[in-house]
């Protein structure tokens, strides 16, 4: 069950690799807004997005992030921000919901 209510249940499902997740999006000029849950035990693999300035915020959890090879843990109430073109790759060790903010580069 995911921890959003079902107004932001009812946007669009945002597509993934990740099965292990609910990912709900919003779209707007230039922006994104990924509204996400991921189960423990989530792993998503070093990757990097070119087109992408994303800032994210923990609502409920926490996020293992590793960028450019620097790892650090976000609680509920952390901002974390994923610059254009950065490697990067996370770990869910309990049931975490975000948002997140893509804003196009």
């Amino acid at each position: 069950m995911s921890f959003y209510p079902e107004k932001i249940r009812s946007l669009p499902i945002q597509k993934g690799k990740v099965d292990t997740s609910s990912k709900f999006i919003l779209e707007a000029n230039n922006c994104k807004v990924l509204f996400a849950s991921y189960e423990p035990g989530t792993r998503i693999a070093p990757h990097k997005h070119d087109d992408a300035d994303i800032h994210g915020v923990v609502i409920k959890g926490e996020i293992i992030l590793t960028i450019n090879g620097k790892t650090n843990k976000h609680v509920a109430g952390d901002w974390y921000h994923i610059p254009p073109g950065a490697k990067h790759a996370t770990l869910f060790e309990q049931q975490t919901d975000e948002i997140e903010y893509w804003f196009t580069v």
